[in-house]
């Protein structure tokens, strides 16, 4: 009795949303209908004027942090080992995490690091950008 009451109950859900009516010519229209011709006028007009970069102020430090670090120097140790280019001359180096250090060492490393703030919003950083404290190097 329990199962009929509740598969004779309409809990309001659909299986499927309603598809809408498609009319006779409304097909030939989505074909002729090409967003990809542009017109010759436009093609190639760029806006001409030098533009000079915005320095944004920044609220966080411009030091990469520890965390940071490590997780850019495992990402990249893990693209190596899975043959991503190499943005650096290599002397002898096979270990993909010596390889990544070197990289970021010369800040070779085409990373971008986002920084979340606690209202919500983000500032996004260029390994480039951040100063490395070179205190970390590898024992041996």
């Amino acid at each position: 009795m329990a199962d009929d009451d509740y598969n004779e109950m309409n809990m309001g859900y659909e299986d499927e949303p309603p598809e809408p009516e498609i009319e006779d010519g409304a097909i030939d229209e989505e074909m002729d209908n090409n967003d990809d011709e542009v017109p010759d006028a436009l093609v190639g007009e760029e806006d001409k004027t030098d533009t000079v970069p915005v320095q944004i102020e920044r609220r966080t430090t411009k030091y990469m942090t520890k965390y940071e670090r490590a997780r850019i120097l495992g990402a990249r140790a893990m693209q190596i080992s899975m043959n991503a280019p190499v943005m650096v001359e290599l002397a002898g180096e096979s270990d993909p995490l010596e390889i990544a250090m070197k990289e970021l060492r010369q800040r070779k490393i085409p990373f971008t690091i986002r920084r979340f703030l606690p209202d919500g919003s983000y500032e996004d950083w260029g390994v480039d950008e951040l100063i490395v404290e070179d205190n970390w190097k590898r024992q041996m």
